[in-house]
């Protein structure tokens, strides 16, 4: 049965009289106070709660019971202050310390690993591409969904206008791309030119024609601070992927972008 101790100095236990049970910092055994002033034993039930103990707590608001309505409707659990969750490795939810049924809204920083589902859809892109979706720019009712061009290398590109004979290229691009990975696109503009590639390094490259040059240009180069992807491989999911340090968290200090073990070669070469 329920017991009422230390009325007098504020503080409450409620639960069974022996064996006294409380888990607070200092037991109940004898007369000897407790940390606090509450403690119950429990299942406790507040609020609107169901009948159904799911927990050692249990708080509701919908059933509609009594006249008390929270100044923000549904909202069972208000906190002013920090929260503290800790694992419970016997618990049927481990290695999951919160479970959330329903959207989540943060208004502030998170500073959190992946794991599970989150991880899966982030380390790789699915079958359905990489793509942004947005409301139309132009067209009431309709949005606008766009996809990345996918290939079998790990490439940047640098595109622009070109009138003259050289296109510098930006100054990072000599420790980021394979100089003998590039190629040039030539666009001219206003007229039919004969404009080609005289030559071209991680700098610069330098156009020949026998009129003025006024063109567009698009130039794209694989990049070598990586190691190069592993177009095709054996397995049944993107975790079969070879080169383990893909699947590793950018600030772990085993993960090695440039691992030689799996360095399988340069995807792309145009200097033959």
């Amino acid at each position: 049965m329920a017991g009422v101790r230390n009325l007098d100095s504020g503080k409450i236990y409620i639960g069974p009289e022996d064996p006294k049970v409380d888990q607070s910092v200092d037991t109940l055994e004898g007369d000897k106070e407790f940390e606090g002033t509450l403690a119950a034993v429990g299942p406790v039930f507040l609020g609107e709660h169901s009948d159904i103990a799911f927990g050692h707590v249990n708080i509701g608001t919908g059933l509609g019971i009594q006249k008390f309505k929270p100044l923000v409707k549904g909202l069972a659990l208000s906190v002013e202050g920090d929260v503290e969750i800790a694992q419970d490795p016997s618990g049927d939810n481990f290695p999951n310390a919160v479970v959330i049924q329903g959207d989540v809204k943060i208004n502030g920083k998170v500073d959190c690993g992946n794991k599970g589902l989150l991880a899966e859809r982030f380390s790789t892109a699915d079958s359905l591409g990489k793509s942004f979706d947005i409301k139309h720019p132009s067209k009431e009712g309709y949005r606008l969904r766009y996809a990345c061009i996918e290939g079998p290398e790990v490439a940047v590109y640098h595109r622009g206008r070109c009138v003259g004979t050289e296109i510098v290229l930006p100054d990072y691009w000599k420790n980021l791309v394979y100089e003998d990975s590039i190629t040039v696109q030539i666009t001219p503009i206003g007229k039919q030119e004969d404009i080609y590639v005289k030559s071209f390094d991680s700098e610069k490259v330098l156009l020949e024609s026998d009129s003025d040059i006024d063109c567009f240009y698009m130039i794209v180069g694989e990049r070598n601070d990586i190691n190069p992807l592993i177009v095709e491989y054996e397995g049944e999911t993107w975790k079969d992927y070879p080169d383990p340090n893909f699947k590793l968290a950018p600030d772990d200090e085993e993960r090695n972008i440039k691992d030689p073990n799996f360095d399988t070669g340069q995807n792309t070469k145009t200097v033959l």
